[in-house]
């Protein structure tokens, strides 16, 4: 059985992160590591520019988090890569 811890957290950043040479289509999220209090994956609610998702910030290899923006999402949002979108995370999933 699942439980949700509350979290009220919001930041902006553009689409797109370097992970090994290429740029995938995600958002780090800065201070990730303090707030979630681990280097793992970590699954939360949260919405992306005011669109609900449940997903995982997976880490990055560099002491953050990131969160990937699909192409179905960026599609709904109008957005793509090298655009900012804001992530209100209101939960955390155990």
């Amino acid at each position: 059985m699942s439980t949700t811890q509350v979290l009220d957290h919001e930041f902006s950043a553009p689409i797109g992160v370097e992970v090994k040479g290429e740029m995938w289509a995600c958002v780090e999220m800065p201070g990730s590591t303090e707030l979630f209090g681990t280097g793992r994956s970590v699954k939360v609610v949260a919405t992306v520019d005011g669109v609900p998702l449940t997903a995982a910030f997976m880490p990055t290899g560099t002491g953050a988090h990131m969160l990937s923006i699909s192409a179905k999402l960026r599609k709904k949002l109008g957005k793509d890569i090298g655009d900012e979108v804001t992530v209100h995370i209101t939960g955390r999933l155990s």
